[in-house]
């Protein structure tokens, strides 16, 4: 190949990549840019539906510091974080370590915990809440056989948030858990081989060498699972509405009230863009500390 001729080929080369990136360019621009970018300008605007939108300015947004529905479901959603997001990393890397072995049998326990996360969540959350049911659900009749009356697991404040949680940790833990078992697989045999030789028992492996290890792993769940907790809204749909009061009323539920129900559509958008703005903040905030264990 001539010296002129390499140029030519990767000018070529750059030109397919973008032939074949294009497409997706285009469906990404007008299914996700442009609704993202419309809903932006709706924030702005008093808008419902029925009549033409009027300039708003900031009222949608300095009007949040006086909703106390809003304030109430940004507190639950935090509260649900403090329970899920530890948690979901607990089990699922639990459930890795269990699984991260060559015994015969794995593959299919590792499918059997993986099904739930290929289940509808609106599906998963009718079957829970049939299963939750205080007067005829599974669960407290398998409780009553041992002596045992179980609670109004839905129809209580104190238990309903904690019924959520259980559910989607249920659907959530076996894509976790496949996470963490790509993370075991990249630690080196050698360093295991290395801690037997000193005599170190599998603790002390796992403190100094998995979980160090897994550190990048660590963050990258952590990551999704606050994420997607702050967009909880199928199971508190389905299994609650919202209650009892307010005890499980989300963010993303109370924009889709305050949307779809009352046709309040830009009051929604500044609420949901000011969701994303404390998604953003919490995503940063855990990826400084993540910084500063790495450096530690």
């Amino acid at each position: 190949m001539t010296a002129s001729a390499a140029p030519r080929l990767d000018r070529d080369q750059a030109r397919a990549g973008k032939l074949f990136v294009a497409p997706a360019m285009v469906l990404f621009v007008i299914f996700n840019a442009l609704p993202v970018l419309g809903a932006l300008a709706l924030s702005f605007t008093d808008y419902d539906i029925l009549t033409p939108p009027s300039w708003a300015g900031l009222g949608n947004y300095t009007r949040l510091f006086d909703d106390d529905t809003f304030i109430t479901s940004l507190k639950n959603i935090v509260g649900y974080c403090l329970m899920f997001v530890p948690l979901m990393i607990v089990l699922s890397l639990l459930l890795a370590l269990a699984l991260n072995s060559r015994l015969p049998g794995m593959t299919i326990f590792r499918t059997i915990y993986f099904i739930p996360v290929v289940t509808s969540p609106v599906a998963a959350a009718t079957v829970w809440a049939w299963m939750l049911n205080g007067h005829y659900g599974v669960i407290n009749e398998a409780l009553r056989l041992i002596g045992i009356d179980g609670p109004a697991w839905l129809g209580d404040p104190g238990t309903a948030m904690i019924s959520i949680v259980l559910v989607t940790l249920w659907q959530g833990v076996g894509s976790n858990m496949l996470i963490y078992l790509a993370g075991l697989q990249g630690v080196p045999d050698y360093l295991y081989e290395a801690a037997a030789l000193d005599g170190a028992g599998r603790w002390r492996s796992f403190l100094h060498i998995t979980w160090p290890s897994l550190r990048t792993t660590t963050f990258f769940v952590t990551t999704l699972s606050l994420i997607g907790a702050f967009q909880l809204f199928d199971q508190a749909y389905v299994m609650t509405k919202g209650g009892p009061g307010q005890a499980t009323l989300t963010p993303v539920y109370q924009i889709y009230e305050t949307g779809f129900n009352r046709l309040q559509m830009g009051y929604a958008s500044a609420q949901a863009f000011s969701l994303f703005l404390v998604i953003v903040a919490v995503t940063v905030i855990n990826l400084r500390v993540n910084r500063e264990e790495t450096v530690e």
